[in-house]
């Protein structure tokens, strides 16, 4: 989603794009050429990835996703541009963390099993997933805070009629909920967290579905993190039940769950 999402922009040429081409000296006309083949590059690169995964592109997605998000504050716009899109590297790190050591040097398609994950796995797994969150949920409550002119058209088309308020109110909310993430995930806000995200972000004034898709990574972060707090609450208690000095025994911190 992220690729094609990204890759979407370069095709139809999206005119802020020309910003982060003059940081390396490439004037407008010339912006305008390039935009149409590094889109077409993450298109396909993002599909290769839904029909033979590899590590490698994970983690040139890692890559590209950190130095383009860069551009934003390097071409004079907030830092938060750059850590509201920690989702779309924070994604595919997690995913090379989970297939690391599985036995193939590239390929996905060996991925190990959840049954084959030890606790210490899935618990730095989630770490990753909760550290993730906490700064694309932060990022854009950030956005908020400060007005970013694209959000507080968005609260004004919705129908606020003080939208100013409506982004800090908002931006309050998205950092609180950060916070709730990063400091004791539970599995029943995470949905709510979820529905927040994936229903926010279809208010771009323009360009809607491609803004949506291009937010990919954090959707899937959040619903990663979601299956992997149950993965890691059962592994726990497995463990417990199978062995009274388990490999890793995680505190109150990471297990905590509603009751299954």
């Amino acid at each position: 989603m992220c690729f094609i999402g990204h890759g979407a922009f370069g095709i139809i040429t999206k005119p802020i794009w020309c910003n982060y081409f003059a940081i390396f000296g490439i004037g407008h006309d010339m912006a305008y050429k390039l935009m149409p083949v590094v889109g077409t590059m993450d298109i396909l690169l993002g599909i290769s990835l839904l029909f033979f995964p590899t590590r490698t592109v994970l983690a040139w997605l890692v890559v590209w996703s950190c130095a383009t998000a860069l551009m934003r504050p390097l071409s004079g716009e907030p830092l938060a541009e750059f850590i509201e899109r920690v989702g779309n590297a924070g994604a595919p790190l997690a995913l090379l963390l989970l297939t690391s050591g599985n036995g193939s040097r590239n390929s996905l398609h060996k991925i190990k099993s959840d049954k084959a994950l030890s606790v210490q796995m899935l618990s730095r797994i989630t770490l990753c997933l909760r550290i993730v969150a906490f700064l694309f949920l932060a990022g854009h409550g950030w956005l908020n805070v400060i007005g970013k002119k694209g959000l507080i058209l968005q609260y004004t088309a919705l129908g606020f009629s003080h939208p100013a308020v409506a982004a800090i109110s908002a931006g309050i909310f998205e950092i609180a909920t950060a916070l709730v993430v990063l400091i004791r995930p539970m599995r029943h806000f995470l949905i709510l967290v979820i529905c927040w995200k994936m229903t926010s972000e279809l208010f771009y004034p323009h360009y809607e579905i491609f803004e949506w898709i291009e937010r990919g990574g954090s959707y899937g972060v959040l619903i990663s993190l979601w299956f992997a707090l149950d993965s890691l609450r059962i592994r726990s208690r497995s463990d417990g039940r199978n062995n009274n000095k388990a490999e890793f025994k995680p505190n109150a911190f990471w297990t905590r769950s509603e009751p299954s």
